[in-house]
């Protein structure tokens, strides 16, 4: 034992000025065979030149973005120049379209009474006529009552008034045309809405022949004047209005 320590002190002795973690390069190591590579102390785990997969980047096979060539900047402005040609086209031909006819609001309203719809009884309690419960007050007390019939009352005649005979002066009215209506304007006068019949009736081909009539309503604008064509029955009218329709013309049939 005390051999065998001398002998390890021995050759802890023979190295005791190395580090322990950086041997020299001509250090030998013991009970291995295959010893290591080493340069100046480190082990040498190739050339320099090799490039590690595992430290390359993803960014060292990415293409570099070159601009657009001519012929795809001129394909960019030229479907540009075509967009806002389209756009301004459909704007214009919207805004051409457009018709200097403005049809007045046909929302006809009720005339609301001019009194009260509610008003209080003069007799809260109602009418009461003579006599009335007496009977059955009676009958409760076991008297007895003859029954009676009430007297019923004459009827009026209301006179009848004769009727005005017509001034020799007076012109019968002209006969409203008969049929169904397909309103095409309103007018604020009888006049305006004759000069637009005149008007309409030569723009569009499709009121070329037909009868037409000015009825007079009210609105919320006051009294107003309908210019309307007559049609046969609601079909008819319902065909004549899409064909006024289709010429760029709103109508709306009226029964």
């Amino acid at each position: 034992m005390a051999d065998g320590k001398s002998h390890d002190n021995a050759d802890l002795g023979e190295h005791s000025d190395v580090d322990p973690l950086v041997l020299p390069a001509d250090t030998a190591w013991a009970g291995h065979d295959d010893e290591p590579p080493v340069e100046d102390g480190r082990l040498e785990f190739g050339d320099d030149d090799v490039r590690l997969p595992w430290l390359e980047t993803d960014g060292d096979d990415e293409e570099e973005f070159k601009g657009y060539n001519g012929g795809q900047l001129f394909t960019l402005i030229a479907l540009g120049l075509l967009a806002v040609a389209v756009i301004g086209g459909g704007i214009w031909w919207a805004l051409s379209t457009r018709k200097d006819e403005v049809l007045v609001a046909d929302g006809s309203v009720i005339a609301a009474p001019k009194q009260p719809y509610k008003e209080r009884p003069k007799d809260a309690g109602g009418k009461t006529f003579a006599g009335t419960g007496d009977t059955a007050f009676a009958v409760s007390e076991g008297q007895t009552r003859p029954a009676r019939l009430g007297e019923a009352a004459a009827p009026k005649t209301a006179a009848v008034e004769p009727a005005a005979k017509p001034s020799a002066g007076a012109s019968p009215a002209a006969p409203v045309p008969s049929g169904v209506g397909v309103q095409i304007a309103a007018y604020t006068s009888r006049a305006q809405a004759d000069a637009g019949w005149t008007r309409l009736s030569g723009q569009y081909e499709v009121l070329s022949g037909l009868n037409h009539r000015v009825v007079e309503g009210s609105a919320d604008i006051g009294t107003v004047y309908r210019l309307q064509v007559l049609a046969g029955d609601s079909s008819a009218a319902h065909g004549l209005c899409g064909r006024l329709k289709a010429a760029g013309l709103a109508c709306q049939v009226k029964n």
